[in-house]
């Protein structure tokens, strides 16, 4: 499949977003979708089937997944783009796409493995070892080398999701309360500055892209993010929106909070060496501090209790930390690829 016909198939979808009654005009015109679902269905093939897995067919399934879950979340633009956001067309897309994703993404795991740890001890074993984890190449490089350019790129990727970061906590946090409900709302809370918009995560964030000139409207940067990122973020919706995937959302989580201090240390001490001010680099140092008792918090308030309460489902904890590691890292690998070619260019 070609770069043409995967834009081609882009702008196709792009319209029918866009279609007022789009159920009823895909019922109604069965002719309009083939040359959409044609390039749709052989990209799934080159993803998830051809030894060779096509990067090409992973960014289009990936972006078109994305422009459906992002729907579930409301940007304070035109209610109009919203129209669809029930469409049972575009459901039938979401569900066709993610089904054999994450099929795909499953092959390796070993579920009796699993189901035969000592979930506690588990957990524990790996909350410290990602805690301090050894300084990789692709940390050394942000921490020593990378020049304003590819601070720039990092910052553009990174910014999909950092302007709206920990949304997808709050699709889980309704419903009955109890300690772990308060302690996941504790942490949204925390995320979302208090309630108070200067103190918002995202908002130190979007003062990190003013202050280096860049755009920090939400999806400025949507056509560079590469397709191990957009993943990332799918990931977390596919496990945030079903409750009966909450147990892997918490181990998924869990990885996030525990991870994110010694990630984000590079990115600061790169904007350090870099000369920006604190306001610039606040996004990670609010990171740094918080996450380190968030990562606690989640271990010790939220997936500990869990494991109590859901004694034999408790090894999908342990599955959501293991397969967020898996995609963080080849995400994190990605956008060190990108920073890298940026730099060189």
């Amino acid at each position: 499949m070609s770069d043409l016909e995967y834009c081609e198939a882009q702008e196709i979808f792009t319209q029918f977003l866009q279609q007022e009654n789009l159920d009823q005009y895909v019922a109604h015109m069965p002719k309009c979708l083939k040359p959409f679902e044609d390039v749709l269905d052989q990209a799934m093939v080159e993803a998830y089937e051809d030894q060779s897995s096509s990067s090409t067919a992973h960014l289009f399934l990936q972006q078109i997944l994305y422009r459906i879950n992002r729907l579930k979340l409301f940007w304070y633009d035109d209610l109009e783009n919203y129209t669809n956001e029930d469409s049972e067309f575009l459901h039938s897309i979401r569900k066709k796409i993610a089904t054999a994703w994450q099929a795909w993404e499953a092959q390796n795991i070993d579920l009796s493995a699993l189901k035969g740890l000592d979930i506690e001890a588990a957990l524990r074993e790996r909350a410290a070892e990602d805690l301090n984890p050894e300084l990789s190449q692709a940390g050394a490089f942000y921490r020593n080398d990378m020049s304003p350019v590819g601070y720039r790129q990092l910052l553009a990727i990174a910014s999909l999701d950092g302007l709206v970061e920990a949304s997808q906590l709050s699709r889980v946090i309704g419903g009955v309360g109890n300690e772990i409900q308060t302690m996941l709302t504790k942490i949204l809370f925390e995320e979302y500055g208090g309630a108070k918009l200067e103190r918002k995560h995202t908002s130190f964030f979007s003062a990190m892209l003013k202050e280096l000139g860049m755009d920090p409207t939400p999806e400025a940067y949507f056509d560079i993010v590469p397709w191990e990122v957009l993943a990332n973020i799918n990931h977390s919706f596919t496990v945030s929106e079903r409750k009966k995937y909450f147990l892997r959302y918490i181990g998924s989580l869990l990885y996030f909070e525990i991870s994110v201090p010694a990630a984000f240390q590079h990115y600061k001490i790169a904007g350090e060496r870099l000369g920006l001010s604190e306001k610039a680099i606040g996004y990670w140092d609010i990171h740094i501090k918080e996450d380190l008792r968030h990562g606690q918090w989640m271990l010790n308030e939220v997936a500990l209790p869990l494991i109590t309460r859901y004694q034999d489902s408790a090894w999908e904890i342990v599955m959501g930390y293991d397969q967020q590691r898996s995609l963080s890292t080849r995400a994190g690998l990605a956008i060190a690829k990108s920073v890298q070619q940026a730099e060189n260019a």
